[in-house]
């Protein structure tokens, strides 16, 4: 071809090596490889750790975000501009191409914070991405303008190819970094530093230059549920525990509302429909109704126990994650592991200095302002611009205004430099024929003015940086109120809420168990993470983990899941000593053991076995009937046993012996009845959840069919039982032990109506959300009390505009009689209402002999005055005790 050389000659060509191996006539060089890859490299790493991946500790953005925001400010005249103007503009300051600024960019804007958006920007929360950049706009937001720019505090360096000047970094006012958060990763490390709350950010901050201690946790925009108890300030080993919110809408039916930072509906629905193909989870239907807001709606399958389903989906999918944060920056040019309070302190700082910078440089400025103002009134008010009539050359212009200026500048508070001079020669003859020395008076005046209070300022920055945060936080503050929930968590055992998606079988005469063995004998649905303890007849037992076929040994007495820590689980059982000959009988528990290890339950002697075994789920103790075998001078052939009548110990003692002759038959008499105590609750309201550990509020000592009361803010109650796995609703503001017999009095705003009332019912046993105010959106429930004889203290005003208040106590007991939980109840005025507080309720004796007369709270509802019986209160409701959550002061 023509213009291009011919390959094959150069194949063709041969050109003999000397005999040191070189072509002649030409010089060679020996490179190590080593080197070069270790030079290079390390050059290679440092620039993607300083120039990519790493955020800046002064303004907590990494390069290519700095170089966009530079650029939309150049752009910036108060309209959108398309993204892909923005892109092509940046592309001057970033040499990575159009995607990398893109992503970037989009990124930005959905944060919400630096840029305003318009058109389809993606959402974070199905992950769906954004339209194309020609199709979307973007701005500055009124925040980035006011807190991110200024460009007389920037630093300013060259861009890569030298043709334009970029900042080296933003005088960002402002914690960004902790607001946005980060993700990087480098050569060698990385960056992941989570996003936290825009107010407590500058409550924080406010603490700093306070001096004043803070606490400081992420807050995910995703909202959800997180504890932070491992979270040790964001440095490298913390941990963070985030989950969504699950709702129970009903016994079949669950809604997510708020999902793990970091998930999508998308993949949230992904690991769900993975773990419900495994058989973790046993899930109906699933339905994705996400918009503006989460809602994930899951429909179990029948039978299957809600709040299992709650746990499991903890345990078993996406619904909890953990973030490990690593809080990485460069600082002084080197990448460092630092905490997210050093983060903050330094951001601090950092806006402390450069409001000092902008008030020095405000100073100058106004010190310039006043330097002129002051010569231009001495300039024309003594007509100094006359001696220049005569002069012929510029320089004498020059000298005969500064000589005229000399008698009238001791009071200046800088000398007049040429520069002076020359302004004083750019006033147009207009504006001294137009000038105003009353005016000039008062501008200098006012120039003075503010010349004090920036040095005011200068002289109590840490006030005014105080003030400058509560200014921000006023103005750009509203709607950006917490989403994520601090919780501590409770720590869910997997095997506990796996869905039973195997059987067990097993066959008896090979020795042989296992969830594969389908043709052989039915044990018990079990899950494929789930321990199997194993009974064996010659006393030993062992736990084992569910597999397709395991070996469970000869002669198994009893095979069963086993759940660990399970103390209400009690065995009893009959074994015949194989030294002595002697029957013992035992009863115990099995706790704590190790996986595959035999335990002996007998004497461990040679012969020994088992005679007569049985689980009881409950501690049940069944009565017995035993035949001896015959045998010469046996006077009873038969005994009977009642297993209450034998203490529970522990499985390694020897037992109770029974009888001294040889058994010939166990026959079951009778079925026993628990022999446990009550089983003694807690609440912990840290983790929301009950317990058996003594954590938290006591709820008191629960048999089968004792149930939990719980009452709810949006005006409901619900009865559930006391599985140590119960959910609770958000807004339960109570929980006690259900007394059939107590009274709920419940005063409440009717939105109806547009008064206050107040009602008492019995709330009666049902597995239902039941309601007890109507649904009108107004309607609220003001406050609740479960004493039998409640008293309430009211401060009403009887006119509108009236400045004096009277001060009203209401026998509720005698004020309204016990009607149903859907009665509308009585009014308790109708005048406003402007305090309300409960009184302690009066003694049995007292409320006997009590001379109140019930028929005046009718007067004090009908709002009439006259024959009115009060006690005159103070401004406080009383002083009498008030403890309790319900006997609260409430102000309207």
């Amino acid at each position: 071809m023509t213009g291009m050389g011919n390959d094959s000659d150069f194949f063709e060509r041969e050109e003999p090596f000397n005999q040191e191996g070189e072509f002649p006539g030409e010089e060679y060089r020996t490179v190590h490889l080593s080197g070069m890859y270790e030079n290079w490299f390390l050059d290679y790493a440092s620039y993607v750790i300083l120039e990519r991946a790493v955020p800046d500790i002064k303004d907590g953005m990494k390069p290519v975000q700095k170089r966009i925001l530079h650029a939309m400010k150049e752009l910036d005249d108060g309209r959108y501009t398309k993204v892909a103007n923005i892109i092509g503009h940046t592309m001057k300051y970033h040499p990575h191409g159009d995607a990398s600024i893109g992503d970037a960019l989009v990124q930005l804007g959905q944060k919400d914070l630096l840029i305003d958006t318009q058109g389809n920007w993606g959402n974070l929360l199905t992950g769906d991405s954004s339209a194309a950049p020609r199709y979307i706009e973007a701005r500055l937001s009124r925040f980035a303008l006011e807190v991110v720019f200024n460009a007389k505090t920037t630093t300013w360096k060259l861009s890569y190819d030298g043709r334009n000047k970029e900042p080296v970094t933003l005088p960002v006012k402002f914690p960004l970094l902790l607001a946005h958060g980060v993700e990087g990763i480098a050569v060698g490390l990385a960056s992941k530093i989570l996003p936290h709350n825009f107010n407590e950010l500058i409550d924080a901050s406010v603490k700093i230059l306070q001096g004043k201690e803070f606490e400081l946790y992420p807050d995910f925009p995703t909202g959800g549920l997180a504890d932070f108890s491992r979270y040790q300030d964001g440095t490298r080993g913390g941990r963070v525990r985030i989950r969504a919110k699950i709702n129970k809408l009903d016994n079949k039916t669950l809604s997510i509302t708020e999902i793990p930072y970091g998930t999508t509906t998308s993949s949230l629905i992904d690991s769900i429909v993975a773990a419900n193909d495994k058989g973790k989870i046993k899930i109906k239907k699933i339905d994705d109704n996400t918009a503006e807001h989460v809602e994930i709606i899951i429909n179990l399958s029948p039978s299957v126990s809600p709040d299992q389903t709650i746990d499991a989906l903890y345990a078993f999918s996406n619904c909890e994650i953990s973030i490990s944060p690593n809080a990485c920056v460069i600082d002084d040019g080197k990448p460092v592991f630092t905490s997210a309070g050093e983060i903050l302190k330094r951001s601090t700082e950092n806006t402390l200095q450069l409001l000092k910078r902008e008030l020095e440089i405000r100073m100058r400025e106004l010190e310039d302002q006043w330097h002129f103002s002051s010569l231009e009134k001495i300039f024309i008010e003594n007509r100094v611009y006359r001696k220049i009539e005569h002069c012929e050359t510029w320089d004498a212009v020059l000298k005969a205004i500064e000589k005229g200026l000399k008698p009238y500048i001791d009071h200046l508070k800088r000398d007049v430099t040429g520069e002076d001079i020359v302004r004083l020669t750019e006033i147009k003859i207009k504006r001294i024929s137009k000038y105003n020395s009353f005016k000039a008076d008062e501008t200098i005046k006012g120039i003075e003015s503010e010349m004090a209070e920036v040095q005011n300022n200068l002289d109590h920055l840490v006030d005014f940086a105080v003030y400058y945060f509560r200014q921000v936080k006023k103005k750009f503050g509203k709607g950006r109120e917490r989403k994520t929930e601090i919780r501590s968590f409770d720590t869910i055992e997997a095997s506990s809420v796996a869905v039973a998606n195997q059987r067990l079988y097993i066959n008896r005469k090979e020795g042989f168990a296992g969830t594969s063995l389908k043709r052989d004998e039915y044990v018990c649905e079990c899950s494929d993470i789930d321990d199997v303890i194993i009974f064996r007849g010659d006393g030993t037992f062992t736990v084992t983990r569910v597999s397709g076929k395991f070996f469970a040994g000869r002669n198994v007495v009893h095979i069963d899941v086993f759940k660990r820590n399970d103390d209400r689980t009690i065995y009893n059982m009959i074994y015949r000593d194989g030294k002595s000959g002697l029957a013992f009988v035992k009863r115990f528990a099995v706790l704590g053991v190790t996986r595959d290890k035999e335990y002996d339950l007998t004497q461990g002697n040679k012969g020994s076995g088992i005679l007569y075994f049985s689980s009881n789920p409950n501690g049940e103790a069944e009565k017995l009937k035993i035949y001896l075998r015959p045998r010469p001078r046996l006077k009873h052939k038969s005994l009977d046993f009642d297993f209450s009548d034998l203490s529970i110990k522990g499985r390694g003692s020897k037992g109770n012996i029974l009888t001294k002759n040889a058994i010939q038959k166990i026959v079951k008499k009778e079925e026993g009845v628990s022999t446990l105590g009550a089983m003694d609750i807690w609440y912990d309201d840290t983790v929301r959840r009950l317990n058996a550990d003594e954590r938290g509020k006591y709820l008191g000592a629960f048999k089968s069919s004792d149930r939990i009361l719980t009452i709810l803010e949006s005006g409901a109650y619900m009865m559930t039982g006391f599985d140590l796995s119960t959910h609770f609703e958000e807004d339960m503001v109570h929980i006690e032990k259900f007394d059939p017999g107590r009274i709920l009095t419940v005063v409440y705003f009717d939105g109806v109506q547009g008064y206050t009332y107040v009602k008492r019912f019995v709330p009666k046993l049902s597995d239902k959300r039941m309601e007890f105010l109507n649904d009108h959106p107004k309607t609220r429930m003001i406050t609740y009390s479960l004493d039998l004889s409640p008293r309430i203290a009211i401060k009403v005003v009887r006119k509108s505009g009236a400045k004096s208040a009277e001060n009203i106590r209401i026998r509720i007991d005698e004020f309204i009689k016990v009607k149903s939980h859907k009665a509308r109840g009585k009014r308790i005025a109708n005048c406003e209402i402007k305090r309300l507080a409960w009184l302690e309720p009066l003694p049995a004796a007292e409320k006997e002999n009590n001379g109140e007369d019930a028929g005046s709270m009718d007067n004090a509802a009908n709002g009439v005055g006259d024959g009115l019986k009060k006690r005159k209160m103070d401004h406080n409701a009383g002083d009498e005790d008030t403890s309790g959550p319900e006997q609260m002061a409430i102000d309207f």
